[in-house]
This record gives structure tokens, C-alpha cells and sequence, in this order.
């Protein structure tokens, strides 16, 4: 079942590369305190993803914190490797990026992507979400292409 408007986010352990290596991050910690923006992509290094979807995040982050957002984070069923070449490539340092490596993070947002046919498996469904204090207050997935879940869209909800 898709995680809906008022319900809190489930609490899943992530990872994030740190100066360390990978980390463990708990979402409930990560996402749970202040006015979150949350997106979703099915793959870094992606077409749709990496030329239009995270630019978007990256190029407008200034403008999300002015509208009062504390954290900007953005998901995939990558590792953490990949997200954090991905990140460094596009320049994301004002984004958090988190791998859900196994999917279960994603699974459990009920928002998973069948990419089998394209040779992906699992991955994510395209999305972007407000969360406020660890609840979700507006959530929009992209059933096709990438319009509902960009930046620009959500700048208008805030």
C-alpha cells in the first residue's frame, strides 16, 4: 500500500557516504525532524534523472531553504557509491543523498518501480514529498516522465 498524505515515513536504515565511507542512516533521524523535501529517482546516472530531476534540486536548493526547508534529500536503489559519484558529478552538496541499496525503504513508502523490462529490477517510482517533523504532508510520483515530482513543482506547494 503507497504511503499516503498524514502518515508518518517509515522508519528504514539508509546509507550515506560519509568522509568515512558509507554510513548508516536512520530515516527517522534523517527525515524525521523539521520541513523535509524528499525525492525519488529509479537510478542515478539516469537520463531523465541526472539531466533533468536532480539539476532541478540542485540549481533551486537556495529557494527550497529560503521557503523554510531544513533538509533536501534525495532517495535511489543505488549504493552508496553510485550516489555519491552521482552527487559529486552534479555538484549536490546542499542534497542528501541516501541509498537504499536493498529497497526497503522504498518498499515500504509502498512507491516501488517493477524496471525488469529495462533491465533495472526494483528500483524506486519517481516521486517528490513534503515531510514535516517525520509526517508527509504532500506527495506527487511521476507515473510518467518527469513533471509532478520537480522542483519547480514543488516550490509551488510551499
Amino acid at each position: 500500500m503507497t504511503i499516503s498524505v498524514g502518515d508518518r515515513l517509515p522508519d528504514a536504515e539508509l546509507r550515506t557516504m560519509t568522509p568515512d565511507g558509507p554510513t548508516v542512516v536512520k530515516t527517522g533521524e534523517a527525515l524525521g525532524t523539521g520541513k523535509v523535501v524528499l525525492f525519488a529517482v529509479p537510478g542515478a546516472f539516469t537520463p531523465g534523472c541526472s539531466n533533468v530531476h536532480l539539476p532541478g534540486f540542485v540549481e533551486r536548493a537556495d529557494e527550497l531553504k529560503a521557503k523554510g526547508i531544513t533538509t533536501i534529500a534525495c532517495v535511489a536503489v543505488n549504493d552508496p557509491f553510485v550516489m555519491d559519484a552521482w552527487g559529486k558529478a552534479h555538484g549536490a552538496d546542499d542534497i542528501l543523498l541516501l541509498s537504499d541499496g536493498n529497497g526497503e525503504f522504498t518498499a515500504a513508502m509502498g512507491l516501488e518501480l517493477d524496471g525488469s523490462g529495462f533491465g533495472l529490477g526494483r528500483r524506486s517510482k519517481r516521486y517528490a514529498a513534503i515531510v514535516e517533523d517525520g509526517v508527509l504532508t504532500s506527495l506527487d510520483v511521476d507515473e510518467k516522465g518527469i513533471d509532478l515530482s520537480t522542483c519547480s513543482n514543488i516550490l509551488l506547494k510551499l
